[in-house]
């Protein structure tokens, strides 16, 4: 089984256990896909199934939709094997049964309660601007050399006060990924470091260096500070999607709480 049949496979099992073994079957209508000992597999189901496949980036082709038809015929042959065993009514199995299919029907009223409620272009433009308007923070060019004890750290930062260049004593450091570049880390916003070091290098004024060893989890750090910066605002477009989603995610929470807030819970 190659990996795109797996995904089928998986998308129907869940069918399986939230719709074929709950309760009495509800007679098919429309057209037929396929008849397993006189029952009906509707061909609306394996539309559904191969919707979901495409949009997932599965190509709509006769391979597809001939796969699609062997494995609900399949779970139509286990599901009549089911219910002939008894599987159905075995406590455990009806508890899950139940569990699923509640949690599909929560899934699908949130579902539907977005595409009615969907947040706005307006909306996202508005939540951009407010933001870009509180000010972009800063960006940090910044350099360090790392070693494991306070000592040596001490003696690194009396070097470089007594004039021997920080990109040389950089070679000592114990950070590969920056130790060949004169202990260069590139530009950074605040949050991209540990907060330790984080807070050490805003402290810092351009040109200079922590005159103090700064201690993370991973040692004993010298910090300079070679250049500041106001970082550039992306353009709208380039974020739209990421702050619609994030919008529509706390419009969904919110909605959440509020039927909640309604809900007698005892």
């Amino acid at each position: 089984m190659n990996h795109r049949t797996g995904a089928i496979a998986a998308a129907l099992m869940m069918t399986v256990a939230t719709s074929a073994l709950a309760g009495a079957r509800v007679p098919a209508a429309g057209a037929a896909l396929a008849r397993v000992n006189g029952v009906t597999v509707p061909k609306a189901m394996a539309d559904l199934l191969v919707s979901e496949q495409v949009a997932q980036g599965a190509q709509d082709n006769e391979e597809l939709r001939a796969r699609v038809r062997d494995h609900l015929v399949r779970r139509e042959v286990l599901v009549q094997a089911a219910r002939k065993a008894g599987t159905d009514k075995v406590p455990a199995v009806k508890q899950r049964i139940a569990y699923a299919s509640d949690e599909l029907l929560a899934n699908a009223y949130l579902e539907r309660w977005v595409e009615q409620n969907p947040v706005s272009d307006a909306a996202a433009r508005a939540e951009y601007d407010r933001v870009v308007g509180q000010g972009a923070p800063n960006e940090y060019l910044s350099r360090h050399i790392l070693v494991d004890s306070e000592e040596q750290a001490r003696d690194i930062i009396a070097r470089i006060k007594a004039g021997t260049p920080f990109a040389e004593l950089a070679t000592q450091s114990n950070d590969p990924g920056s130790k060949e570049r004169g202990g260069e880390l590139g530009w950074a916003r605040p949050g991209s470091f540990v907060p330790e070091f984080d807070a050490a290098l805003q402290k810092l004024e351009k040109g200079h260096f922590t005159e103090e060893p700064v201690k993370t989890a991973y040692g004993y750090h010298v910090i300079q500070l070679d250049d500041v910066r106001t970082a550039e605002a992306p353009k709208f477009e380039d974020v739209k999607e990421r702050i619609m989603q994030s919008m529509q995610q706390a419009v969904v929470q919110k909605h959440i709480e509020s039927l909640m807030g309604k809900a007698k819970v005892q």
